[in-house]
């Protein structure tokens, strides 16, 4: 693998801070990471955006971001009223290969779900994916409404011949409820994939260097951390 598209099942799931881990991780095992932002919406220009928070959880890593709207909305319409170019799935996946050709690792961090509009054409990440042939993770939140949100994101990729390689809990609690607890075990069923992961609301306030470590524990070997599914789930009996 060298091009992984992270995508969340909505917005506040935290993608941005999962990406970080990614790349954190990655970095650790001695891989050039790269960190590509097709668009960056509600950021103003100079302002720091998600590639700037990823930078200080993860290190030096390699970022490049395409386009930038003023508004938080959909990429779409923010850049319909900024009157300002759209991203297609041509840039993103130029953008890549290329970011691909010196580095081991590229991370393609969508705008909120799936599904989010790029252009009026309705293009999305998606499309992205398709265009560069990469696999998807999916970044869902942990509690009540996550297993529809998750099926629905792991249907459109079916759909449209995507892998999913696993879905990560973005943003888990300090005191889980039921509905947490029980998504644990469901979310893999919903997903289509396994678990790869759960990292703690709050992560992103943290140190590079706690960082690193709680990313270690939240994330799959898959990536180069030490989660077990069942060991995490273990404290937090249905």
């Amino acid at each position: 693998m060298s091009v992984l598209v992270i995508t969340g099942t909505g917005t506040e799931v935290g993608k941005t801070v999962v990406v970080a881990g990614v790349a954190a991780l990655a970095a650790a095992d001695g891989r050039r990471v790269a960190v590509l932002k097709p668009a960056q919406t509600g950021i103003p220009d100079g302002a720091p955006g998600d590639l700037a928070e990823v930078v200080r959880l993860a290190g030096p890593v390699t970022t490049r971001e395409l386009r930038r709207y003023p508004e938080p909305l959909a990429p779409a319409t923010a850049a319909r009223r900024a009157r300002m170019p759209t991203v297609s799935p041509r840039d993103v996946a130029a953008a890549a290969v290329e970011l691909a050709s010196s580095h081991d690792l590229v991370l393609v961090e969508g705008a909120g779900g799936l599904l989010v509009r790029f252009d009026d054409g309705g293009t999305t990440v998606a499309d992205a994916a398709w265009a560069l042939n990469a696999p998807v993770l999916v970044v869902a939140h942990p509690g009540l409404g996550t297993l529809n949100t998750t099926a629905l994101t792991a249907e459109a990729l079916v759909r449209r011949g995507l892998e999913s390689v696993g879905v990560v809990v973005g943003r888990w609690p300090a005191d889980p409820d039921l509905a947490c607890r029980t998504n644990l075990v469901d979310l893999p069923e919903a997903a289509g994939a396994p678990l790869l992961g759960a990292l703690p609301d709050g992560a992103g306030l943290l140190g590079r260097d706690e960082f690193l470590e709680v990313a270690r524990e939240g994330l799959s070997p898959w990536f180069g951390g030490t989660f077990d599914p069942e060991k995490f789930a273990a404290p937090h009996p249905c």
